[in-house]
Order: structure tokens, then sequence, then C-alpha cells
């Protein structure tokens, strides 16, 4: 159990005394691409944690032991302390962070591990920013509010780590609620909990294990074509700043102006931010039929219109519906990674045996299966 390791290995290095914390991996039920659009995001904290158990040493010192890399690594609290470690960094961003902000860091000891699957786009990273961030937050009285935690993981991100992200990750691991997703709108950070109860169904991830190159640059791409989108439909209309500003009628206006590409890419995103709003009107009723639906209607919108996806993705969502899973698509940034699946309990185990084989059978790996719980965020265990 993890737990128990975390606990073992702190009191091996650096003796008792300990508190435990949690934070969560995510999901992003359904809202792809919308983020800088502007618009709605679904996301929820899982059952797979970063665990830390952490003391404070008296010390203007920070002693980390990863369990997970076996190493050992300490460091100072000034801006020049930076570790050489690319996973301190992450820890070591987060002290900086709660120190520009006005908090107190003293220094500390602590052991961590985690669950959560390195590079299936769970977000590990976020997960142990904001371990250390509530814990921080805590142990020295500094009474920062959740979100403000999150920024302190996303600008931990940006400064220390370099990956310009936005603030979802963060956000669904500090603010994650068993039995919810969170509506978070990008624009405003206005934020709503809907029930997640989906008895007599299983999610699962089905990870291709692949990452196919120029992600990056495709990524940039359609931004700028939103961006473009955007633009021209705001000659006509000012009031519109993101794309989740315009109604599909708008887009149709200007589609003479714009590209095929561009137009595909900007009908994906307004189509989007309706199916997030439809998922949350049918969770509200326990309609999972509907969520399946739009799931599926995600994955060919980033299918063929986004053109994120990639013959491994496309293969294990044709799949799932031959199966009769309620809902598939590809979730995270695509070009590989996961799907996503709500599965009904009596198709789960015949529809997880075909991913594997079949998936074999058709690119010559095993893909990774990871069944996942909604779960909470950051949160001290004992």
């Amino acid at each position: 159990m993890i737990q128990a390791r975390v606990q073992s290995a702190f009191k091996e290095h650096f003796g008792g005394g300990s508190r435990l914390y949690s934070a969560a991996g995510r999901i992003n039920l359904i809202g792809e691409h919308t983020d800088y659009n502007g618009g709605f995001v679904l996301p929820g904290a899982i059952d797979k944690v970063i665990l830390a158990a952490i003391r404070p040493n008296g010390t203007d010192r920070v002693r980390l032991y990863s369990l997970d890399y076996d190493e050992c690594v300490e460091f100072g609290l000034a801006e020049e302390d930076v570790s050489s470690q690319q996973w301190a960094r992450y820890v070591f961003g987060v002290c900086r962070e709660t120190c520009k902000r006005g908090g107190k860091v003293a220094g500390f000891d602590a052991a961590f591990a985690g669950d959560v699957p390195l590079g299936a786009g769970l977000s590990s990273s976020a997960a142990l920013e904001s371990v250390f961030a509530y814990a921080i937050n805590e142990l020295n009285g500094n009474g920062f509010d959740r979100f403000e935690l999150a920024r302190i993981g996303q600008a931990t991100e940006h400064n220390y780590c370099g990956v310009m992200c936005g603030i979802m990750d963060q956000f669904a691991s500090c603010f994650g609620r068993a039995g919810h997703l969170i509506r978070l709108n990008c624009k405003s950070l206005e934020y709503q909990y809907f029930p997640f109860h989906p008895a007599g169904y299983r999610l699962v991830l089905i990870d291709t294990c692949v990452k196919h190159e120029l992600a990056s640059s495709a990524y940039n791409r359609r931004r700028e074509s939103c961006e473009r989108a955007a633009a021209a439909i705001r000659h006509r209309h000012p009031e519109v700043t993101f794309l989740s500003d315009a109604r599909p009628a708008w887009l149709e206006e200007v589609c003479p102006e714009l590209s095929a590409e561009d137009a595909m890419r900007a009908e994906y995103v307004i189509g989007e931010f309706q199916r997030v709003l439809d998922v949350c009107a049918a969770l509200e009723k326990g309609d999972y039929a509907t969520v399946g639906e739009r799931m599926y209607q995600t994955h060919w919108g980033l299918s063929r219109l986004y053109e994120v996806s990639c013959p491994e993705l496309d293969f294990l969502v044709t799949l799932a519906s031959r199966q009769g899973v309620t809902g598939a698509r590809v979730m995270g940034g695509g070009f590989g990674g996961c799907t996503i699946n709500l599965v009904a309990e009596e198709r789960y185990e015949a529809f997880v045996q075909a991913a594997r084989n079949c998936f074999i059978a058709a690119f010559g790996h095993a893909p990774n299966i990871y069944p996942v719980v909604i779960s909470d965020g950051a949160r001290r265990i004992e």
C-alpha cells in the first residue's frame, strides 16, 4: 500500500512525526481544446494520487526523498537554490511561488510517491504541485484558498518547469470532490459541481502508449486557427472575445472569409461548448446515455474536424462502439495518449479484454488499462 510505503520511507530517511497529505491526478470527461478558447472543461479528481509525508525540520532547507526515483535532493529556499533535478523543481517551484505571494515557507523534510501513471495524460505533475502547495499552506498557516494553491501550481509549471499550461489540471487536483465533476469556465474561472454517480457504469482509460510527433507545433497551429476565426467573427460581432462567445450562425456568416481548415477548427470548438452544457444537463438527470453520445460526438469532432486523433485512438473508439460501450473519446490534446470510456458494468470485462487483444493484434503492443473512480482532491490524510 502506497501510504505505508511513504510513511516507512519517511521514517527511514528522516525519523518520525510526519503528517500525510494527498493530491489527485485528474480526468476530463468532456471539453477538449476549449480552455484556450474561453470555454468550459469538465474535469474530476481520480483515485490515483501523489502521497507525501512531511514534517518541518527547523531549518531553511528542504530535504526530499522520492520513492519513485529512489533519490534524495536537498535545496535552500532562495531563487538561486533551484534544483538541477527536474522532479525536484516541481517542489522548489511551489516553495518559491508561495514566497512570491507573501506566504511563509519553513524548511521541511518530505518523502513522497504516487500511483498516477506517468505519461498517460492524468496530470501527475499537477498532483505533485498540489500536494505540496496544500501541505506548505497548512503547515505554515498561510491561509491561501484553493484557487491560489492551483495558481501556485500553474505558475510553477510556467516559471520552473517550462510548461505554459492552463489551470485545469491544478484546479481539478485542488478542488476535486468525490462523486462530482467540476465545470470550470476557463474565461471567468467560475465553477460549478455536477453529480457523477454512474451506478451500473465504470470509467476506464485505455492508454495507447504512443505519442506521435509534431503534437506541439500542431497544437499551436490549431490555436492560431481558432484565433483567426474569432477575429473574423469579432468584426461583425464586437462582443466576441473568444470562440466561446460565438454562435454557430455567426461562424456560418464568416465561413467565406476563412480557410477551410480554420472553419473546421472553429466548427469543432463551438460545437464542443454546447456538448459540455448538454453533458452537465444530462448528469443532473442521471442520463448517462446522453453523456455517452456526446463523448462519441466529441471524439469524431476531434478526429475529423480538429484532426488531433491518430489511428490507434480511432481504432479504440470504433472498437468501443462495436462493443456497446456507452461513451468513448480521446482524452487530452490528442496525437496519442488515452481514450476515456464510460462502460456499463455488464460489458466491462469483455470490453477491456477485447481492447487489449485487438489492440495487440493491430499494433503489436498492449495498451495500458486504468480503471478510475472520481475522488477527492488535495487534502490532509492524518
